[in-house]
């Protein structure tokens, strides 16, 4: 039982501290451009990631055009059909464990949907919509 156990609170804790120490970082990127800043914002990034913009190949897509509404269930990949494994970290424990990884996908994410690098603040806004799924 205890094998069980361990693993998965190694996995909890390996998402925690990933997740804080990315969130922190941005923080502080946000802070320099903005010293008042009081934080990460869930319906900031719900808007974001909901909202649709005329995409990167010239049409119009959102976030949920790939991943869904309901992040808790896989997706078909709007651009190549794809099946996305569920976004939400609570449902996929192997989402959200690496931050190259987080780094990459929001990069790539936002120029596919917005046609331009996220900034700080929305990045880590997205991240907290997200984990609260």
């Amino acid at each position: 039982m205890k094998k069980i156990i361990i693993p998965a609170l190694i996995t909890t804790l390996s998402f925690s501290s990933v997740i804080d120490n990315y969130l922190t970082n941005l923080k502080n990127e946000v802070i320099k451009v903005e010293p008042n800043f009081k934080g990460f914002d869930l319906k900031r990034g719900e808007k974001i990631f909901t909202s649709t913009h005329m995409g990167k190949k010239g049409k119009e897509v959102s976030c949920t055009s790939c991943h869904g509404i309901d992040l808790t269930k896989s997706h078909e990949n709007f651009f190549t059909a794809k099946i996305i494994e569920p976004l939400s970290p609570k449902t996929n424990p192997k989402r959200l464990t690496k931050e190259k990884k987080i780094r990459k996908w929001l990069k790539r994410n936002f120029n596919d949907v917005y046609n331009r690098e996220g900034t700080a603040k929305e990045k880590g806004d997205v991240l907290t919509y997200i984990m609260s799924k």
